[in-house]
């Protein structure tokens, strides 16, 4: 059976006493909905998995439904087919020459950008932060840090009606280079 790799990425876990979900955990309710080669990367909810080619879409919310009816959790879950990773990379409209990537993200979001509902967003309210939006993603070059960046997750979901996590840059492309995209 045809198989296709998906990265899910997982937002808000064990960055504190809550929300603890152990990696071991989350491989095993991969595995439960049918997926195979499962691995994960870190322990911030990053997982690479072989499934039945499903909408990306589907899958976030069946495993979200299976983080909380059997852990308990409330989880927000995006899901991408691996080689959108690529293209993620590859459409960056920044030059990271100079950049940190500890401190450039990309918010990954469940839908795709809607620019009518960014157009009022004033980029100088946020600098030194900028902002480029993407096709289901925004980019976010934090030069000060990213500890307390206004561009974060909460702006990105109020603004556009999604869901959104973000990953820094060096987690995007070693998410690309596990799934050999």
């Amino acid at each position: 059976m045809a198989t296709t790799t998906y990265v899910a990425l997982l937002r808000g876990i064990n960055v504190g006493v809550s929300n603890r979900l152990p990696m071991q955990a989350l491989r095993e309710l991969l595995g439960g909905m049918g997926s195979a080669a499962v691995r994960t990367h870190l322990q911030s909810g990053n997982a690479l998995f072989d499934h039945a080619p499903a909408e990306p879409e589907r899958l976030a919310t069946q495993l979200r439904d299976r983080i909380t009816s059997e852990l308990g959790l409330t989880v927000p879950c995006i899901v991408c087919e691996a080689a959108e990773l690529r293209g993620v990379i590859d459409r960056n409209p920044y030059d990271m020459a100079g950049i940190d990537p500890a401190r450039f993200l990309v918010a990954f979001l469940s839908g795709p950008v809607d620019p009518g509902r960014l157009k009022d967003l004033d980029p100088a309210a946020y600098a030194p932060d900028s902002f480029r939006p993407g096709e289901r993603e925004i980019y976010v070059h934090c030069p000060d840090g990213i500890q307390k960046t206004k561009l974060s997750h909460a702006l990105w979901e109020k603004r556009l009606g999604l869901t959104a996590t973000a990953r820094n840059w060096n987690t995007v492309t070693k998410l690309a280079e596990l799934a050999g995209v």
